[in-house]
């Protein structure tokens, strides 16, 4: 069986991914990979890990002429200039990591594959504050208006309807019309990767789903729209209090959790299942998923860092 290939952009070059990646490509992995980083920074780093990689090195020209003959892993090499193997995160690496991902976009676009990982950005340098993640980053690369953001662990998954946004906004972001999309999106999803209808619960806005203020969030828009959305025919259950229903005998009922914003429910995600979950962006051209941790600037060059969710990534879409 051909498998086609997993496209990895490497990310933040003063991050933990190579350390991870090293220890990743030692598990069995049937879909060959092509990496797009730059070559002497791993050089550079593997020798400081002690740690030994055969890279197969191609062109992206010949990779979408289709005259590569592509081995386990294979590197797009994409120059950065560095004098140490782990330096500071700045804006100077911003421009090596764009041309990565247009690398990976060129490649998409051209049908070499249709599963995409990225590895840690630092989304305070390298989006300026333009986009709120690296989903709404690639949403707007591919002109994509509806898609979502889904913590996915086999057990439970959790998706958040306003992404990295300040608590002070969150309220004015709430709608009827973004709730459905998000479900919608979810619904789908399921459908075809899992060939399943997903069972979904939905937090409310406010502790226990109630208010002082005249106007209740979990009231006027949240329950109403999961009223219609049942009579579509949706199997959801919300507002709930989003305090408990992350409760053991609670969220057994559920295969994913809408949350209203980002560490409402991926807080608790995070503390049930710590490196076990990925982060996939759904509704793109393209199945994106990342490892659900940032460049951990703090451990550089330990060998200490957890791989898990990088190899869960790849296994997500070693298919």
């Amino acid at each position: 069986m051909n498998y086609k290939p997993i496209i990895i952009v490497a990310g933040e070059p003063n991050s933990v991914f190579f350390e991870i990646f090293f220890k990743v490509i030692k598990k069995k992995i049937k879909s060959p990979i092509i990496l797009i980083a730059s070559e002497k920074l791993i050089i550079k780093q593997a020798s400081v890990l002690r740690k030994k990689i055969s890279l197969n090195l191609i062109n992206e020209n010949d990779v979408i002429k289709k005259k590569n003959n592509l081995k386990k892993i294979n590197l797009i090499n994409v120059d950065f200039k560095q004098t140490k193997a782990f330096e500071k995160i700045t804006p100077r690496s911003n421009e090596y990591i764009s041309s990565c991902f247009q690398i990976a976009l060129r490649l998409i676009k051209n049908n070499i594959s249709n599963k995409f990982i990225n590895g840690p950005i630092s989304k305070k340098t390298f989006l300026k504050n333009k986009f709120n993640g690296i989903t709404e980053f690639l949403a707007k690369k591919t002109n994509t208006k509806d898609f979502a953001m889904i913590i996915y662990n086999k057990k439970l998954s959790v998706c958040p309807l306003t992404t990295h946004l300040p608590i002070k906004y969150v309220s004015k972001r709430i709608n009827k019309l973004e709730l459905i999309k998000k479900v919608r999106l979810v619904d789908k999803f399921w459908k075809i990767k899992f060939n399943k209808k997903i069972k979904i619960g939905v937090t409310g806005l406010n502790p226990h789903c109630e208010s002082i203020d005249s106007f209740n969030e979990d009231k006027n828009i949240i329950y109403p729209t999961i009223k219609k959305l049942k009579k579509l025919k949706y199997d959801i259950q919300g507002p709930l209090a989003a305090d408990t229903i992350f409760l053991k005998n609670n969220r057994k009922k559920f295969d994913l959790i809408i949350g209203m914003y980002h560490d409402q429910v991926l807080a608790p995600i995070k503390t049930l299942f710590e490196y076990e979950a990925i982060n996939i962006t759904i509704g793109l051209p393209f199945i994106r998923v990342s490892p659900d941790h940032g460049p951990n600037e703090s451990m550089l060059g330990k060998n200490k860092s957890n791989h898990l969710s990088l190899h869960n990534s790849i296994k997500f879409l070693d298919f």
